[in-house]
């Protein structure tokens, strides 16, 4: 009987090395099993991450792109750090710019007369960026106001301080408060294919005023439009669409008709 025993416990001990090693290799093939399935979650997360950006950028190009505004010149309209969604089909199937209109604009020949130079793999970042909406817009992007468009006589300012266009006071009621319509006075005619336009803070904004008699005598060519600044999407206790002014609606075409 002792003799039994002694047999059984050998047998026992020699068996527990074999189940550790058995257990030790199940867990190996385990981690290895999830090792590999860990490889084509993240080509596929990577994949998804690419074809999302692709198709955002994509989208940023041709149809609607995120606009950073970096300086107060559109104040009250638009303040700094705003992200405005650009409507870059407003123009594209026989469209045009009309009065009123906050539009985001390439200056190359209008606004900046010498070409920005700059590192093309800087620049393609940064591009990148700036079509999503987190970097500032390039030196040569420009969001104003149109005032006049083409074949309309812009003057500043009438009898009351006011734009007239066409003959006709414009009540500028986006204005920043306390701004003149203008403290430099112009009496100008609009070329057809360009556009006349100014920020809503007179007193702080660049615009065709200050390029009057430079090349192009600050007009905006209308194929220099990136397309017409419908809403503001960042931050978003300042959603909103920007609505239609009624500012212009009494002024008339050169023609006699309402333009």
């Amino acid at each position: 009987m002792d003799t039994e025993a002694q047999h059984t416990e050998r047998d026992r001990s020699s068996a527990s090395p074999t189940g550790t090693e058995d257990r030790s290799r199940s867990a190996r093939f385990r981690g290895s099993v999830a090792l590999r399935g860990s490889g084509p979650s993240w080509r596929r997360a990577g994949l998804l991450g690419l074809v999302c950006a692709v198709f955002i950028l994509l989208v940023s190009t041709f149809v609607v792109q995120p606009f950073l505004i970096p300086s107060g010149s559109m104040e009250p309209t638009l303040r700094v750090g705003d992200r405005v969604l650009v409507n870059k089909v407003a123009y594209r199937f026989g469209g045009a710019p009309e009065r009123g209109d906050v539009v985001v604009f390439d200056g190359t020949g209008s606004f900046v007369q010498e070409p920005v130079t700059e590192n093309p793999v800087t620049g393609l970042l940064h591009g990148a960026a700036a079509a999503l909406g987190l970097a500032e817009p390039a030196e040569t992007d420009f969001v104003k106001r149109v005032v006049g468009v083409g074949g309309d006589r812009v003057v500043c300012c009438d009898k009351g301080g006011r734009v007239e266009v066409n003959g006709r006071a414009v009540d500028e009621r986006y204005l920043y408060f306390g701004d003149a319509p203008s403290r430099v006075p112009f009496d100008i005619v609009v070329p057809q294919g360009t556009l006349w336009v100014m920020g809503d803070h007179r007193s702080d904004s660049r615009d065709s005023r200050d390029h009057l008699g430079e090349p192009g005598g600050g007009m905006v060519p209308v194929d220099r439009v990136v397309g017409r600044a419908d809403w503001i999407g960042w931050p978003l206790d300042r959603w909103s669409s920007l609505e239609p002014t009624g500012a212009f609606s009494d002024v008339r075409s050169p023609g006699g008709v309402h333009g």
